[in-house]
């Protein structure tokens, strides 16, 4: 077994797989992180923004509905993620691993 993990990192193939699943990962979360942020940003420098009601004599706010999209965004993201793991990147792990192992 430890000569297939060797087989493995040797592979010039698998690195660029890990390149670029770890630089796709890095843009997912800075996309979350700067929705995140600028939502904690507003709140900090601009609170009266979300207390705007959506319509006259509403209780529901912008603000509600700017934390219900941080919400959506998140769940999104790992939605796009998981199509992206579950389908390219484990098929060319798959590919990867069958070259490697000669089956």
């Amino acid at each position: 077994m430890e000569h297939l993990y060797e087989e493995i990192n040797r592979d010039p193939e698998f690195h660029a797989l890990q390149k670029r699943r770890s630089r796709f990962s890095w843009i997912l979360a800075g996309i979350m992180l700067s929705t995140y942020y600028a939502f904690i940003l507003v709140i900090a420098f601009k609170p009266s923004l979300f207390a705007i009601p959506l319509n006259e004599g509403s209780t529901v706010t912008w603000g509600i509905i700017a934390g219900l999209g941080v919400i959506a965004v998140s769940f999104i993201l790992t939605g796009v993620y998981v199509v992206r793991a579950n389908g390219a990147f484990d098929q060319e792990t798959a590919r990867i691993l069958k070259r490697v192992t000669g089956s």
